[in-house]
Formats: structure tokens, sequence, C-alpha cells
């Protein structure tokens, strides 16, 4: 086993980056990253705490939920979820963040990368109702990073091939809950009743 332990080895692997791998980082949103925003229905948000421990957390809506508030600075809506709160949480004590932005079909992605706050309300919120819901809150990002990440990724992965897609058996989400977390008091079958009847009508209720 041979490890890496310091940036010289790091690069004698992987080489130099070209000329326009270097010059893609921006500061400021260009029009192109605004139509690319106003078309994600889907990101990663990623934090990490104080101590460098990280997460990683999707979050999906209408293709524009992200709010482009002028040329350095985005927001996100948050929905009902499972109050965890992993990504705010280390929000609290380090704001640095990235962001992941998806379009279905699309290799590329946009990156951006920034420093975070939350907010309980703000004027915006009224523009980021969604089914009649506003956000919960929400995470204004100044930007200081921000560029388009090549589509090798996605080429590799056959990810928006359907044909490409591998036959996938896998527990429903009630038996994975009842496999992982034996303790939980619901059944199988009231499980599957939560996630097959009810779980949609949850989207954006508390």
């Amino acid at each position: 086993m041979s490890e890496i332990s310091d940036p010289a080895q790091l690069r004698e692997l992987l080489g130099e980056p070209g000329p326009r791998a270097v010059s893609k980082e921006r500061v400021a949103l260009h029009p192109r990253d605004k139509q690319w925003i106003a078309n994600s229905p889907f990101i990663v948000l990623s934090t990490s705490d104080a101590d460098g421990n990280c997460d990683a957390s999707p979050k999906g809506d209408p293709a524009g939920f992200v709010k482009v508030l002028d040329d350095h600075t985005i927001v996100i809506p948050e929905r009902p979820g499972n109050r965890r709160a992993d990504g705010y949480l280390n929000i609290l004590s380090n704001p640095h963040v990235g962001v992941l932005f998806l379009i279905p079909t699309r290799g590329e992605t946009l990156r951006v990368n920034g420093r975070a706050r939350l907010l309980s309300d703000a004027p915006y919120f009224d523009d980021m109702v969604v089914k009649g819901h506003r956000p919960i809150l929400a995470i204004e990002i100044a930007i200081e990073q921000i560029f388009f990440h090549c589509a090798k990724a996605m080429l590799r992965s056959d990810l928006w091939k359907p044909e490409r897609w591998a036959e996938f058996d896998f527990p429903t989400q009630a038996r994975l809950v009842k496999e992982l977390q034996p303790a939980t008091a619901e059944s199988v079958e009231q499980l599957e009743d939560y996630y097959t009847n009810q779980y949609q009508a949850l989207l954006y209720k508390s």
C-alpha cells in the first residue's frame, strides 16, 4: 500500500491542471450560471463542522428553486425533512459550503463554493413559495468560487442513459428501515403504507 502524503506526490501522479481548468474559476455569477441555476431541480449541499466532520445533503424542488439574489449571492430554501439538521448545525460552526447543481440529461455540473448563513425569514421568502408553503428557513450563500465541472463523471457512469442502468434488486424503503433499525415500532406493513400513501403528501408539510 502506497499512501500519498504530500502535494508533490499528488502532483507527480496527476500532473498540473491545464490552462482552461485553472482559468475557469470565477467569483461572480455569469448570465449562463444564472440560466443553469434557473433550470436545476436538484443540488447537493456539502458542509463540514469546525472539526472537519463532513456532510453532503441532496435537495430538490421545481427547477429554479435556488434563488439568485445578485451576482454574488444565492439562496437555498429548506423544506420539511427529518429534522436531523446535520448540515445546518455544521454551518453554525463552519460557514464554508459547497453546492453542486445538476440538470437531468446534462453531463456538466455547476459548482459553487462560498460562505453561508442561516435565515429564519427574509423579504424574499415569499418568492420561494411552493404549493402554498414558504420555506422553513433558508441558506444564504456569499459566493467565493464558481465554475462549471466537465462531464467526464457523467459519461463514465452513463448516469442519464436508462438503457445502461443495471438491474437493482434492493429492499423497499420500508423494509430497509426495519432491517437497519429493527427497534422501529411500526410494522413493515405500516411503513409501506407511510412511504407509499402518505409520504408524497408530506413533502411540503411539517
